[in-house]
């Protein structure tokens, strides 16, 4: 088959790319974070073969059991926000914000949504209960953010003022401000035991690894140099600062096992796999140009992975640790989102060509495309099964 021999290629390529920047090569990972000892106040894993046993289809809280299904939208260069019914695919709310919103992010005790104004040095809070826009609160630069497992803190990635900013989670006002050495941080997961993050540094071409409990940086990884280009489409929005041959990452997320965290790479064009207790890569799997979202199906089975720059969808397998299946979205740019609560669709948002995607998660089939606001970036799928959330569209364990 003509993608897997390609497929083929790519990971030669990025086997010789490992050795050529000094990188040790692992046959298989670490063993996984004891899970004996957890970050304290961290809810217990209820299975430890999977950390994701608790998003399973149905199992929503009692706190969003009945709040109604939307789609949250948040337009970067519209400056507003679009909300969706599911049922129907049409917009049935829509409200300004603060200037430039980035993501739409599930607060850890899961009341609360909030849009990150990033431009704007704001957030603005949406009740899940009626999808109707709250109150605005100043928080400088909230590209994007996250909570900590145990619920004390969330983390406002300020990306231009290369920090994360521990705030308190119902005010957000700021305890801590973690300078970090690398630039463009943006996202990130946490170890299944939530002692430590691993993050993302997009104009860096690195990965930074922090301790939660102590809230400073234990480790950065620099990723191989990559031959590639971005894509055409990438290239019209990408900063001037990111230097030519180095890697992109983007999103990040653990595996159901709590052993290898996936990291996309813009202009690698594939997901690196990372040993986060040793803090090396593993290898690294080609998906698509432009590669940038993931999100894990409702079984634990596979991840979703957005390719930005060429409009497809790649599905890999975490048993194997391959490629499975590609979804083509005709002339699209999918990006941020998330998966239905009962995991039949993933929902993405189209960056550059302002609409939303429904795609169905057996087939493949692309079940809408939803016209919306400029931009549209980090969309949450909401609500969604799990006990607590860790941020970002939607991290739920």
């Amino acid at each position: 088959m003509k993608w897997a021999m390609t497929a083929r290629v790519f990971i030669v390529l990025a086997a010789a790319m490992l050795a050529a920047a000094g990188m040790a090569q692992v046959k298989g990972p670490s063993l996984v974070t004891d899970l004996s000892s957890p970050l304290p106040g961290m809810p217990p894993v209820l299975d430890p073969h999977d950390i994701y046993s608790a998003d399973r289809p149905g199992l929503l809280s009692l706190v969003v059991r009945d709040f109604p299904s939307r789609i949250y939208v948040p337009n970067s260069e519209s400056n507003t926000v679009d909300v969706i019914d599911p049922a129907t695919y049409k917009i049935i709310e829509h409200f300004a914000v603060g200037r430039q919103p980035q993501h739409v992010t599930p607060s850890y005790d899961l009341k609360t949504l909030w849009v990150l104004n990033d431009l704007g040095d704001s957030v603005t809070k949406i009740d899940p209960a009626t999808g109707k826009k709250g109150e605005t609160l100043h928080v400088l630069d909230p590209y994007n953010m996250y909570n900590t497992p145990d619920g004390k803190y969330s983390i406002v990635v300020a990306e231009a003022q290369r920090k994360l900013d521990f705030v308190n989670p119902q005010t957000m006002t700021l305890e801590h401000a973690l300078s970090v050495p690398c630039r463009g941080v943006d996202h990130m997961d946490f170890s299944a035991d939530g002692r430590y993050l691993i993050a993302s540094c997009e104009f860096s071409g690195s990965l930074l690894k922090v301790d939660v409990a102590r809230q400073a940086v234990i480790g950065e990884l620099k990723l191989p140099h990559v031959t590639t280009k971005p894509s055409a489409k990438d290239m019209e929005h990408m900063p001037p600062s990111i230097p030519h041959g180095f890697g992109a990452p983007q999103d990040v997320k653990l595996s159901p096992d709590g052993k290898v965290f996936y990291v996309a790479d813009m202009t690698a064009n594939g997901v690196y796999e990372i040993d986060g207790d040793a803090f090396t890569i593993l290898g690294f799997i080609p998906t698509g140009d432009g590669t940038h979202g993931l999100y894990t199906s409702r079984d634990s089975k596979y991840l979703y992975i957005s390719n930005r720059g060429e409009g497809s969808v790649s599905v890999l397998d975490f048993a194997t640790r391959r490629v499975v299946a590609r979804w083509e979205i005709p002339g699209g740019s999918p990006d941020m989102g998330g998966v239905s609560a009962d995991g039949k669709v993933l929902w993405l948002s189209g960056r550059y060509n302002s609409e939303v995607y429904a795609i169905d998660t057996t087939s493949g089939k692309l079940l809408a495309r939803i016209k919306v606001g400029n931009q549209p970036h980090g969309l949450c799928v909401y609500p969604q099964p799990g006990r607590y959330s860790l941020g970002h569209t939607g991290i739920f364990r």
